[in-house]
């Protein structure tokens, strides 16, 4: 066979086997009998998903109230006033008369010393002035009668001056012995130990039958009520603060760690200090509480909330509604025909732990989606539903409508 030959049969043996291939392929033709991409059944399928269904959005109106305007710290309660008792003078403790923890009024005894030993130098005190008194009973005696007119001319005059100098003399005599006794007295009372100031007691120091001296500690008592709460503040805000003090008391709270709620909203603001710590760059306040509950306590920390001034009239929406880019914050507004639209917004403040004030962008009225936005675009048809309102149930032909389109989605089978 020449040459010629063989390369013939080589072309048509190719052929072959390239048409057999093809044929085994399915013919060129999609799986299933499927048009070939980018025919008229591709184009049919994607423009029947443009249409989409409206999204389901929660939506609030936009308020127009007055707003109070809050300063917040970090603080610490501490006591209206704290004594340490201790006693003012030495002996043996007999009996502590109270209980560790109890509420106790002024003046309340509270321990016992020995009083024995004082009370005999305030009888000692008393004996001497008693002498003291009948001498100078006698001096005046024999004064009085030595100055009469009937014996005046048979006293010299030097024994006259004499008998006045024993008057005064034992007049003295007299006031020094009742100043002892005084004294007495006072160390006599000492050994009474009774409580300065009405509050609470804490845990004692000794007990009874130990030998005590003066300045030895019994125990520690801590006004409560009223009580103080302190806390520092920035130093832009010493103006603002000083500002809305000169206006009235300003009123001051304490919230829970937890979700920030009011404990105590009867508090005022009471001084500002007269100096801003340079290491912080912040100024210490100290505010008043009644503590009528008795839910401060000396030593715990609180979240304070001072009222400064009011917003009139300002916009307010849920904090939720705002969302946040890398060049401004914006709120998806509803229109009229329920779409959406981004609007650009300005925040003006936090009026709690769930709305925002809005200084620019919005007016009263205005219909923001709070919940939702993440399936939202420019344009997006909505469903308009209030804070806690279920979607509603799809219809059937939007139940059909969707299983078409997973139909179209999913058609196709096996090669053949």
């Amino acid at each position: 066979m020449s040459r010629f030959w063989k390369i013939v049969l080589l072309v048509i043996a190719v052929l072959l086997v390239a048409g057999i291939g093809y044929r085994l392929m399915g013919g060129g033709k999609q799986p299933g009998g499927a048009a070939p991409a980018g025919g008229p059944a591709a184009a049919g399928g994607a423009g029947s998903g443009r249409d989409s269904a409206p999204v389901p959005v929660t939506v609030v109106a936009a308020e127009q109230k007055n707003v109070p305007v809050y300063l917040t710290a970090q603080g610490t309660v501490a006591a209206y006033n704290t004594v340490t008792v201790s006693p003012q003078v030495g002996g043996e403790l007999l009996s502590v008369n109270f209980r560790e923890g109890q509420a106790v009024k002024k003046g309340e005894l509270l321990a016992q010393i020995d009083p024995r030993t004082f009370q005999a130098q305030y009888d000692q005190a008393i004996a001497s002035k008693r002498q003291n008194e009948a001498q100078l009973a006698t001096a005046q005696s024999n004064y009085a009668r030595s100055n009469s007119p009937e014996y005046r001319q048979f006293v010299a005059q030097t024994d006259l001056t004499t008998l006045r100098n024993q008057v005064t003399q034992f007049q003295a005599a007299v006031a020094a012995s009742q100043a002892s006794a005084n004294q007495a007295k006072v160390q006599l009372d000492y050994t009474r130990i009774t409580s300065p100031i009405s509050g609470v007691t804490g845990i004692r120091a000794v007990d009874p039958g130990n030998v005590v001296s003066a300045g030895s500690q019994i125990v520690t008592v801590t006004q409560l009520q009223p009580i103080y709460v302190m806390f520092n503040l920035p130093e832009q805000q010493l103006d603002a603060v000083r500002k809305a003090q000169q206006a009235g008391p300003l009123q001051t709270s304490t919230l829970d760690h937890e979700g920030g709620a009011v404990v105590n909203a009867d508090g005022r603001l009471q001084v500002v200090d007269n100096q801003i710590a340079a290491n912080s760059g912040t100024f210490r306040l100290r505010a008043e509480f009644p503590n009528s509950e008795g839910a401060l306590w000396p030593g715990q920390f609180v979240n304070v909330r001072m009222q400064l001034s009011e917003l009139p009239n300002a916009v307010v929406i849920p904090a939720e509604a705002v969302q946040r880019s890398s060049s401004s914050d914006f709120v998806y507004l509803i229109k009229g025909d329920s779409t959406v639209t981004l609007r650009n917004v300005v925040q003006g403040g936090q009026v709690d732990d769930s709305h925002v004030v809005i200084s620019e962008g919005l007016k009263p009225g205005d219909k923001v989606v709070t919940e939702g936005q993440f399936r939202l675009k420019e344009g997006s048809k909505v469903t308009q539903l209030a804070p806690g309102q279920a979607p509603p149930e799809p219809t059937a032909e939007q139940l059909k409508a969707a299983g078409q389109k997973r139909g179209q989605g999913g058609r196709g089978g096996p090669p053949r």
